[in-house]
């Protein structure tokens, strides 16, 4: 059976009378999404103090949480609102291929950052060797490759499948699951086990080096004689954490809750959370944490608005 288009029903089974109030919320985070991983991708640009590898990587990180807001995101928003959701075949494929893309690029940078941090307290006086524009240019682009090959694959497999039957998705966007769920022939099984193990061994992967680079960093800091000095090096390593933390925290609490009568209303509501908090908190927790852009950001402001209040 040949599908077209596949029907969306992840928003039938929640409380109607909320989706107004819900959609303006999710519409106001995407916005504040958006600007908020806009002004520090020009800060960074225009700032020559934050010309370093770790503001590189950040940069990295708004683009990829900026891209990945735009594949989901407005589409959901249209969802919310319309009674028939459908999309079709091709652009739920698109979907699928671009957010996979954005979503493992995002944890590639985010391992890298660690590694940056790592180096950065572990092996200070080796760092502008270790981590040298070429170097620093050659992760982000690594990070990019291996989200768009892990996005080419797993959509490629998925999309090669049979899917007949059904074609109602019990989802808000072309989730892989859902979709597998679908698919029919003999190796739906063996491939649904082949993609979740693709997947998890890449996530789990990421999270595992970023831990044990965090293990080194908490071993060298524990090594520096001072109070001072120690709050002063873990300070550079807060908001990195804190965004990993939130990261794997949220998609844990997704993925791994127990599932329960009523699960189907709850697991539209975190993911739907999920997809929009997330990106929402990063550039919030890196503008609030980090004192260097956090001044960076004011003095920006400052030039462009002093000739104003003078």
């Amino acid at each position: 059976i040949t599908v077209s288009e596949f029907i969306l029903i992840g928003f039938s089974n929640f409380p109607q009378q909320l989706l107004p109030t819900f959609f303006l919320l999710y519409l106001l985070m995407y916005l504040f999404t958006l600007l908020g991983n806009l002004l520090i991708m020009t800060t960074i640009w225009r700032e020559h103090s934050l010309h370093t590898p770790m503001y590189l990587f950040l940069c990295a990180l708004s683009t990829s949480e900026i891209l990945f807001t735009v594949t989901v995101t407005p589409r959901m928003l249209v969802d919310m609102l319309s009674t028939y959701r459908s999309i079709s075949f091709t652009a739920c494929a698109s979907q699928m291929f671009f957010s996979f893309t954005f979503g493992f690029t995002h944890s590639f940078l985010l391992m890298i950052m660690g590694y940056d941090r790592y180096v950065a307290i572990c092996h200070p006086l080796r760092y502008n060797v270790l981590m040298s524009t070429r170097d620093c240019a050659r992760l982000v682009s690594w990070s990019w490759a291996g989200g768009s090959v892990m996005g080419m694959m797993v959509t490629m497999i998925v999309f090669h499948l049979t899917f007949c039957g059904s074609n109602v998705i019990h989802h808000f966007l072309c989730h892989v699951l859902s979709l597998l769920k679908l698919a029919c022939g003999n190796e739906t099984s063996s491939v649904t086990l082949g993609v979740i193990l693709v997947c998890v061994t890449a996530l789990m992967g990421c999270l595992f080096l970023i831990v044990l680079s965090y293990v080194f960093i908490v071993a060298a800091i524990l090594r520096i004689p001072s109070a001072e000095g120690r709050h002063k090096t873990f300070s550079t390593c807060v908001s990195h954490l804190t965004i990993v933390i939130v990261h794997y925290g949220f998609a844990s609490i997704i993925y791994l809750k127990p599932k329960g009568p009523r699960s189907m209303d709850s697991n539209t509501l975190m993911a739907t959370t999920y997809t929009v908090f997330t990106p929402f908190l990063s550039p919030i927790i890196f503008s609030l944490r980090n004192k260097e852009l956090k001044n960076a950001i004011k003095k920006s402001f400052h030039r462009k608005f002093s000739p104003l209040s003078s």
